[in-house]
Parts: C-alpha cells; structure tokens; sequence
C-alpha cells in the first residue's frame, strides 16, 4: 500500500520516524503484511529495508588507466644560473586598481596554480626580486596586466633599468611573458590600426592556425565575444618574427613574438576583466602556453546533474492556482523514457557522451516487493519497478528517507532519516555511495528561514555554524564523509575553487556545494515554468517564446560554470522529467541548450563523475591549496626536466605537465592518478610530510 502524502505535512509532523514512515508509506499496513510472508530472500530484503540494518550495494569505483612517473631521486647533474625555476607565476600590475589584476587572479585561482602580485607603483622591477639566492628563478611566468604598464597618466610605471632587469630575467631563465591589453606601442612587432571600445553588442574575435594550436582546447571555428571591452586594432610588421594568434576581421587583436634575444612574448589586444567570457576561454591557454605548459594546479570541464526526491510525491502547478495543490510522481514509462532521452543525449552531444545523470532518492514510497521490470505488468509499484529495471542507467545518492527539514530534526530522527534510506536501498539492491549525503533543500546546514510556519518567508543563511548539529553527529557516526550544500548561500562557498568546506561544527565532514538551476520544482510542462519563472510579470506571455528565454537565460548561467571548470553539480527535481510530449523533458530541454552552447565553444570533453568520485576529486582540492598555503615551490631544472617537490602536509597536489605510465594492479588503491585531459596531462600526487617527490617535466 502506498498513500501520497504532501512533503508540507511530513515537515512539519512532530511526531517520531515511525509515524512519518507510515504516513509517507503506509508503515502499519506493510509490517502486517510483512508479518505473514514466506521466509526468503525477498522476505530478508524487505526485512532490510524497515529496520535499517542493511547497506545497499557500494557503486563500482572507477579504475585508474594512468598515474604520474614517479623518480627516485633527481639527477645528479651540474646546475648553471638559469637552469632551475620554480613552479610559480608572477602578475605585474600598475596598482591594486588596475583593471586586469582581478582577471590574472581568477585566472591563476581557478587552475590552482602559485602566484605573486608585484605593483610597479610600489615595488621596483629589480634583479634579485625574480632570482632567490641560491640561483633559482622564482617564477615560471611573467603575466602582465597590459604591456606598457601605463597608470592613469598614460606615462609607463615601469623605467627602462627596470624593463632591462624584467628582460634578462626572461632572457636567461627562458621564462616566458603574457600581456592582457597589448597595444602596438609595446608591441615591436605589431603596427597599430585602430583602437576603441566595444560596447553590449559583441565583435567576435577568431583563431588563426596558429591560434588554434596556442588554444586547442576551444572549438577550431569558435567566435570569441568582446563585449564592454576596449580593442586595439594592429596589423603585422613586415619581416618581423611574429604570428598572429586572434583577428578581428582583418585586424590582428592577439600576436606572439619571438625577438633576436630568444625571448617569447604573447599579448592579446583587448582588456580583459574579471568574469568575462575571454578570460574564461583564453585564460588557461595563456597560463598554459607561458609556463610551456608544466604548472602545479590543473584545469578541467565538468558535467554532473542531480534529479531530486526520486520515488516521492511532490506539488505539481503554479503558485495561487488550483492545480498547485496536486500532487505529482513520475511514472515507470516516464522514468524509461528519461533514460532513452539519456542515451539520446549522449549521442547527440559527443563532449558529453556516457552522461549520466544523478538521481536524488527518498526511499519512503520505494517497494522492496516490486520486480525489475521496464514494461507494463503486475508489480506492487511500478516506479520501482522501473528504477530497478534501469539502476544501472542513473546514478544514485541518498536523500534521506522521507524528505523532511532537517533543520531542528532531533539525532534518532537523524539518524533513521539516513540510516533508513540507505536500508531501502540495500533491500532492492540499489548502487549507493553511503559516505554521500544529499540533505533535503540544503536543510540543516544553517540556512533556514526565520518563521518556519510561513510558506513565504524567505530562507536566510545564518552561516554553517547555525548547522543542526543532531544532523551533523547522525550523520558523521553513520560514515557520512560529504554532505550537499548550496552555492546559493555565502555560507557555503568555500574559499578556494572546486574546494569544500571541513565543516566547523563536524570537521570530519565535507561540505560539497551545488549549483541550483531555477526550474520551478513544481514545473513539469513548459506553462508551468513559465508561470512560475515570470510570475511577477504582468500579463499573459506566449509561452513558447518565454519558455525558451527561460531555458536559455538558465543554461546561460550553467555555461559559465562549465566555462569556468567549476565541478560543482546542477539540481533539478523529479517533476522535471516528467514527459510533457513524446521524449521531450524540461531536464533534458535545459541539457540540449547548455550542450549546444558548450560546443560552440570547447572541444575538450565534459567529465561526468559518480558523485563520490566528484567528492573526492573536492576534497583533494582542498588539500591541494591548503598544501599551496605553505609557501614551498616545486622547482623545475629545465635541463633534466626533473621537478622536486617536498611537501609541508599530508595532503594531496595537482599537477600539469609531467611524465605518467599506464597504471597497474597495485596502484589502483593508491593516492596518485592521472588523465590525459584534451592535450594535457593532469596528475594528482598523494603527499607524505617531508616526503621529497621527484617527477619528470613534459613541458609543450
């Protein structure tokens, strides 16, 4: 027996786990049942899934195909001056008001790659501030914020000594130098045509044969906007050692240059800001291409979605109608024919091909007694019957038993909440990661609203340590290592990217942020989240136009977590899927728009990882630049490529650029792995404390 119940009613029910579970799933009427079934394996499984002693069955773990090349010990060779740098870049700006600085910081942030700010207005460009005493360059990489380095009067803020000084250094270390904002007058090789700004309406900027070598993970006809930016507008000297990389109709906007000294200078012609969508695609390229490609950090394009409250009822409508009052659960067929629009998908968008998407499940209305099956027949409920016909189709992560507030859910309440849910998992043999943990909308994790009786109050991020730590204890002692929290609040952002946060309350858990996708969870056709998305509008809208705008406006903002690297997954709700015309889904509405987008732009595949793989890959970020915090450099001796590295932590680091070998039996239990990602080659190095770690430099 199975009764639809509102998720209002559940929230707010007072009473305990047992009277929740039987009003979500008819807990009485089941157990008498229960009570004169046949002993056996179906008998044990439904057993498992009430009394919560059971686990579901581990996801398979992905194997590892390479690992980094890891050396004894560095060779044993003779060290000339401008043999060794370290792996760290170095931004030169003008002041801390100078409009490309923002730009190289989120740039080098987002890699995860070491950096220092020198301000011309306050620091000399002097020779002993790019060598350390024992003779190692300091930096890999020289970024400007514009090559003439010019402040608000127009006049350099930079001497000629001191490019003298900046230049040798280039000269003798082979380091090589990027400008933003790169006009001919700094330029040697370049005649200067034009300049001005471009305002809302963008030039698009492409890539020469060249261009497309500097920058082959963007898609080979891709059009760049310039929008709101100043561009300078140059052509080619004659006889100069230079190759344009960017053009703007018949102008050069983006040169490289090699001068008679051997130094290599690249400079795109146009400014570049902070969030733009230039120094989203051009900025990883420009690092990449400066350090020849051998840098600590690494940057990747990630898929992952998550489809909310699987199995359970949810409201179904537009706020102030009727219909909102109705109550909605996706069907069998529905949930295959999600899958077929799955696997059309994948086929359709080859950046995104093996996609799968995550889905969120509530376990309370889950009936351990229906079998496998993706056809209609006889079955005690035909949802699961389909989700088990198709488990291996989908992802799964726990969202908790009956979907309620976990905001001031007392421990027992908790603790069966989890325990439960994974239970009913384990009773139909469902693949879930047991240490992940979706809360029920973010609940319990210190964002709530301040009257929680009235539908309308806004929620409120009263930081992490507001967190219900009855939660955060049932959680921790039932192994949940990754809890999901929401980009949405300030609270849970973390502080470096694509890190998590030790939450402060329960540091043995990981708060793992999403990206929330504003498709009404009520929305299951094209009017309803039309209704819902413009409902402070006036008047009626042509709900095929506005339907688009919407999907296209939330697929714009998606594009630029994906654009960015950002690994953090998207959510929607079982609502979403439902099929509102023959294979046609908002869930999959919005994934055709955002591919399209995204493959206009990128050639480079988008990583879809289970969720634990994801969570894992988050917290190795954090190692990571927690690692970065303790100020030791990896040194690279570029005569015999090796790359020293003697770690300050336990922890984990990132790496781009080194040696790696297919990966045996014994290593797929250890900390390193690595990918060839595009044309790079991205390891990720476990790290012993004192530990020297000697690897070998594949530079570009």
């Amino acid at each position: 027996m199975t009764v639809p119940v509102s998720l209002s009613a559940l929230v707010r029910n007072p009473r305990g786990p047992l009277i929740l579970l039987a009003m979500a799933v008819g807990v009485i009427p089941l157990i008498i049942t229960l009570a004169v079934a046949p002993s056996g394996t179906g008998w044990q499984a439904a057993r498992g899934g009430l009394d919560g002693t059971a686990k579901p069955p581990a996801p398979p773990v992905p194997s590892k195909e390479l690992v980094p090349v890891r050396d004894n010990a560095a060779p044993d060779t003779p060290v000339h001056r401008g043999d060794k740098v370290a792996l760290r870049q170095l931004i030169i700006a003008t002041d801390t008001r100078d409009f490309g600085l923002p730009a190289w910081r989120e740039i080098l942030d987002r890699i995860g790659t070491p950096y220092d700010v020198l301000l011309t207005k306050n620091e000399p460009l002097a020779a002993d501030r790019f060598v350390r005493p024992d003779g190692t360059g300091r930096y890999n990489a020289i970024l400007l914020t514009d090559n003439t380095l010019s402040g608000a009067s127009g006049a350099s803020t930079v001497s000629n000594t001191e490019w003298d000084a900046l230049w040798n250094y280039e000269r003798t270390y082979k380091v090589r130098q990027v400008s933003l904002n790169s006009s001919a007058a700094g330029f040697s090789c370049l005649r200067a045509q034009s300049e001005g700004p471009v305002g809302t309406v963008p030039a698009h900027a492409a890539l020469t044969d060249t261009g497309r070598k500097i920058f082959d993970y963007l898609a080979p006809d891709i059009r760049i906007p310039l929008t709101q930016s100043y561009v300078y507008r140059s052509a080619l000297k004659a006889g100069c050692h230079a190759q344009p990389l960017l053009t703007l109709g018949p102008s050069v906007v983006g040169a490289l240059q090699t001068g008679s000294d051997g130094r290599e200078e690249l400079g795109v012609g146009f400014s570049v800001g902070r969030g733009e969508a230039t120094g989203d695609l051009l900025g990883f390229g420009l690092v990449r291409w400066a350090t020849r490609g051998v840098f600590l950090g690494e940057q990747r394009h990630w898929l992952n979605v998550d489809v909310d409250d699987w199995f359970l009822t949810t409201l179904r409508g537009t706020p102030g109608s009727p219909g909102r009052t109705q109550k909605f659960r996706i069907s069998g067929p529905e949930a295959l024919a999600l899958s077929r629009q799955q696997a059309d998908f994948g086929r359709r968008y080859p950046l995104a091909a093996g996609f799968k998407l995550n889905l969120a499940f509530n376990g309370s209305l889950l009936n351990p007694y229906a079998p496998p099956m993706c056809h209609p027949g006889k079955t005690a409920d035909e949802l699961t019957s389909y989700s088990l016909c198709l488990k291996d189709q989908f992802r799964w992560i726990s969202h908790t038993l009956t979907h309620p507030a976990m905001n001031t859910t007392p421990y027992d309440r908790n603790y069966h909440e989890i325990k439960d849910n994974l239970a009913r998992a384990a009773a139909v043999g469902l693949p879930v990661p047991t240490t992940v943990l979706k809360p029920p909308e973010y609940s319990g994790l210190g964002a709530y609203a301040d009257k929680p009786n009235s539908p309308t109050a806004p929620v409120i991020d009263h930081g992490l340590k507001a967190s219900n730590k009855a939660l955060l204890k049932a959680a921790s002692d039932l192994g949940v290592k990754y809890l999901h929290g929401d980009m949405s609040f300030p609270s849970h952002k973390p502080d470096c990217f694509n890190c998590g946060i030790h939450h402060p309350l329960q540091p043995d858990v990981l708060v793992v942020p999403d990206w929330p996708v504003d498709i009404a969870f009520e929305a299951t056709t094209p009017e309803q989240q039309v209704a819902i998305y413009y409902a402070h509008s006036n008047g009626k809208k042509d709900t095929a136009t506005y339907y688009r705008k919407s999907i296209d406006h939330e697929a714009d903002l998606a594009l630029q977590h994906l654009m960015t690297g950002s690994v953090y997954a998207h959510t929607l709700h079982q609502g979403n899927a439902h099929q509102y015309a023959p294979g046609k889904s908002l869930v999959f509405d919005w994934l055709q728009v955002l591919l399209a987008k995204y493959s206009a732009y990128f050639r480079v595949p988008l990583e879809n990882p289970d969720w634990l793989t994801l969570a894992k890959y988050v917290d190795a970020r954090t190692s990571h630049f927690a690692e970065l915090k303790s100020h030791e450099d990896a040194v690279w001796n570029r005569v015999t490529n090796a790359i020293t590295y003697t770690p300050a932590a336990r922890g984990s680091l990132f790496i781009t650029g080194v040696a790696t070998r297919p990966a045996t039996a014994s290593d797929q239990h250890g900390p390193d792995e690595a990918q060839t990602y595009g044309s790079d080659s991205v390891s990720r190095l476990g790290l012993t404390r004192g530990d020297t770690v000697t690897l070998t430099a594949r530079p570009r």
